[in-house]
């Protein structure tokens, strides 16, 4: 009996030893293959040697859009400014383009022009468009860029231009029973730091008490010029430039707004500053000195907002960064702008833009396009509509076997922003892992199941 219980208890022993082992062996090895990205770096010397005026080029990933005088501004992300002639309306004519890396916003006034460098604020003189000319760079005033999923820079080196694609075969622990990323650990890709989303509709006025009235931003805008100062929006801050001097600016300091702040919108001695959760409204009275007036908070979504007369316009957005699964326009009543009400919510489709001017208001609705609206009755929005352009999805769809820009890898395509506008990096491959697609067949072999599928998640 003695030797049955011996038996026993070394049973007992090895099979926890085994379950031990087991425990441990939980985590497979597996050897993997995917794409790394490494950060491409510019020496601050190239940065600042860079700026120059060149012929005009084509748009190929059209940001920003700013209006002043007869002149178009549109930014090429991170590349530069297009200048369109606009003269005649019906015939706009691409003249010149301003070499710019870096380049995200735009603000003008008279004859000068701001535009960002990444870390530095740039004065332009634009009296002859097709030959600009550098008045003055601030140095190291904005802040440097952030990037997603974990990407690390070093601001040493010079600022990152682009991220190099590396292909890694390694081992790695995986879950024995499923899990992980389909191709390995994710890579690193850069985040959506300036908010670029494609060409944005909305009007935004600055003013103040000067006698040249500067030009025109859109809902995206994260520059906005007031009387005698430049307002400039970064992920918590707004900063101030005094431009009493237009070809001068001067940092005037900074106050902090909040977390994951957006666009800026001046209107009526007040700016709207939006964020991912909310709308921060500041009196600029004294223009050398924003004060908070109040907030509006709303589900945590990518927005911008912009102004007319009492009332405010918000729009959400689902399928983004911000995590939001509601897609909807909102108008807050802002007569008492100490304390802004919610007064109604229009469902929407996947609201990417908007605009005012004198209550007709303008929305980018994603795939189902620019829809215009009589909002003079705010609380019948939904039933005044003027106008609706249409059928974006329908010409992805004829175009996709036609045209030869179809023909590449989808991973390519998706950041063609002609077809599959503000789809950046990291987008691309949330949307291609969600649908099990390899990033690097070409388009023209998807399945007509699969590319429909991938417009109604990309619009």
């Amino acid at each position: 009996m003695k030797n049955y219980t011996s038996l026993l208890v070394i049973g007992i022993a090895l099979i926890s030893v085994f379950s031990f082992s087991s425990c441990k062996k939980d985590k497979c090895v597996q050897t993997v293959t995917y794409k790394k990205y490494n950060p491409v770096y510019m020496s601050y010397d190239a940065l600042r040697a860079s700026v120059k005026s060149e012929p005009a080029r084509a748009l190929k990933t059209p940001g920003k859009i700013y209006m002043k005088g007869n002149y178009i501004f549109i930014n090429e992300v991170d590349k530069g400014i297009h200048i369109i002639d606009n003269s005649n309306p019906a015939a706009p004519q691409n003249i010149a383009f301003i070499n710019i890396p870096g380049n995200i916003d735009i603000a003008a006034i008279g004859n000068v022009l701001y535009a960002d460098s990444y870390i530095d604020l740039i004065t332009l003189d634009i009296s002859n468009p097709a030959s600009v000319s550098v008045l003055k760079r601030n140095e190291n005033v904005l802040p440097y860029r952030t990037y997603t999923n974990g990407g690390f820079a070093e601001p040493a080196k010079g600022v990152v231009i682009e991220w190099s694609e590396e292909t890694v075969t390694e081992e790695v622990e995986m879950d024995c029973n499923g899990g992980g990323w389909w191709g390995g650990p994710m890579p690193i890709f850069e985040g959506d730091f300036a908010n670029v989303s494609g060409p944005q509709s909305g009007l935004g006025s600055g003013g103040g008490t000067r006698t040249i009235a500067p030009g025109i931003g859109g809902s995206m805008a994260r520059f906005t010029i007031w009387g005698n100062m430049l307002y400039v929006v970064d992920n918590s801050s707004l900063l101030l430039f005094d431009i009493s001097q237009n070809t001068n600016p001067v940092a005037f300091g900074s106050t902090t707004v909040g977390r994951n702040i957006e666009t800026i919108f001046p209107y009526k001695n007040h700016l709207f500053i939006g964020s991912s959760n909310g709308m921060f409204i500041y009196n600029i009275d004294n223009p050398n000195n924003p004060t908070f007036v109040s907030s509006y908070t709303h589900a945590t979504a990518c927005d911008p907002v912009v102004v007319d007369d009492n009332y405010a316009y918000v729009t959400l957005r689902s399928g983004n960064d911000c995590n939001n699964v509601i897609d909807q326009l909102e108008v807050i009543n802002i007569q008492n702008l100490a304390n802004p009400q919610l007064v109604a919510t229009y469902p929407m489709h996947n609201p990417h833009g908007l605009g005012i001017d004198e209550g007709t208001l303008f929305i980018c609705d994603g795939s189902e396009g620019l829809k215009v609206y009589n909002a003079t009755n705010v609380l019948n929005i939904a039933n005044n509509r003027i106008a609706h352009f249409s059928n974006i999805q329908e010409h992805l769809l004829s175009n996709w076997f036609k045209s030869k820009a179809f023909n590449v890898p989808i991973n390519e395509l998706l950041m063609n922003q002609t077809y599959f506008n503000g789809i950046g990096n990291y987008l691309r491959a949330e949307i291609l892992h969600r649908l099990d697609i390899n990033p690097f067949q070409r388009s023209t072999e998807l399945s007509h199941a699969e590319i429909h599928e991938l417009i109604m998640m990309c619009h």
